[in-house]
């Protein structure tokens, strides 16, 4: 399932001033790990944001496959976020008061399936990401980096074809850094990935780079292509 966007434009008021957070993107996402890269402002977040389908665009669309996502209503886009896409973010966002299992089980939860192939689907996903030890401990019980591995499998709970990461390793330390990175990757190389990063070397292992400035598309590149 492909997903692309086409002159994707956002801009919003602040105060009497316009800003232009985005300009003009086009771009058709292809299978495997494409990474964005930027300064701060660039448009990275709100092109991430545009292509969920968090944010609606000013100007131009996002679609998966034929299905024009910015046309949809909020809940019909909010439908296609729980079938079609998984999200790994910066800060976790685990439901503190459930635990490993029971996050990872979540999104099968509200797609209907029974407790006892949800708890099982869980299960082996965690076991996946190396925590079948901690499958009943609470996010406060885990470190960082496992933490951001019951993310990582919760992202994968409905198997979906596009993956979305937003600055995935950048509250972990150098070895759950490695770790999640190396999961990410490997977990995610059967479908679209799409990696906002500030870690230009974590950016170096994604198939493609695009960097953003100013709010626009100004450079692609290949990195596993050179040499």
């Amino acid at each position: 399932m492909t997903l692309r966007a086409e002159n994707l434009t956002k801009r919003y008021r602040q105060g009497e001033k316009e800003v232009v957070a985005l300009s003009g993107f086009t771009y058709a996402f292809p299978p495997g790990a494409t990474a964005v890269v930027g300064p701060s402002g660039s448009g990275k977040t709100t092109l991430l944001n545009l292509l969920a389908g968090f944010d609606l665009p000013t100007e131009g669309g996002v679609y998966l496959g034929d299905t024009p996502l910015h046309a949809l209503s909020e809940d019909e886009r909010a439908g296609v976020r729980l079938r079609h896409m998984g999200f790994v973010f910066q800060q976790w966002n685990l439901i503190p008061t459930l635990t490993a299992l029971e996050n990872v089980a979540f999104p099968l939860l509200l797609a209907g399936w029974p407790r006892r192939a949800r708890l099982k689907r869980a299960a082996e996903l965690l076991e996946k990401v190396g925590l079948e030890a901690r499958l009943h401990h609470l996010p406060s019980r885990l470190s960082g980096g496992e933490q951001q591995r019951v993310a990582l499998a919760r992202a994968l709970a409905l198997d979906p074809p596009i993956l979305f990461a937003d600055e995935p390793t950048g509250n972990l330390d150098l070895e759950a850094r490695e770790q999640v990175a190396n999961l990410l990757f490997a977990l995610g190389e059967a479908r679209t990935l799409v990696l906002v990063t500030h870690d230009l070397e974590l950016a170096q292992r994604a198939g493609r780079i695009l960097h953003l400035k100013g709010g626009r598309l100004v450079r692609e590149e290949a990195p596993q292509a050179k040499g």
